[in-house]
């Protein structure tokens, strides 16, 4: 099933694109489109356990991922 990744700042640069398309089996996870994600050249920039948005809100590593899905990897932020 086809799921969107949303990458932003530092990630987009670590990945080459702003967004990336994951074929995940049925029943996949916020923890499988990380694992996916890790295999990948520029995986070396994500954090152990980086901030994750499926459909706009905050997921847990635990939560499902359905066809069609958005999920933003979203790197840390600093205000002033």
């Amino acid at each position: 099933m086809p799921v969107t990744v949303l990458l932003f700042a530092s990630y987009a640069d670590a990945f080459g694109a702003p967004s990336l398309t994951l074929d995940l089996p049925v029943g996949a996870t916020v923890d499988d489109v990380l694992a996916d994600l890790r295999e990948r050249p520029g995986s070396d920039r994500l954090p152990a356990s980086p901030l994750v948005a499926v459909n706009q809100r905050y997921a847990r590593r635990s939560s499902p991922v359905s066809s069609g899905d958005e999920v933003a990897i979203i790197p840390p932020v600093a205000g002033g």
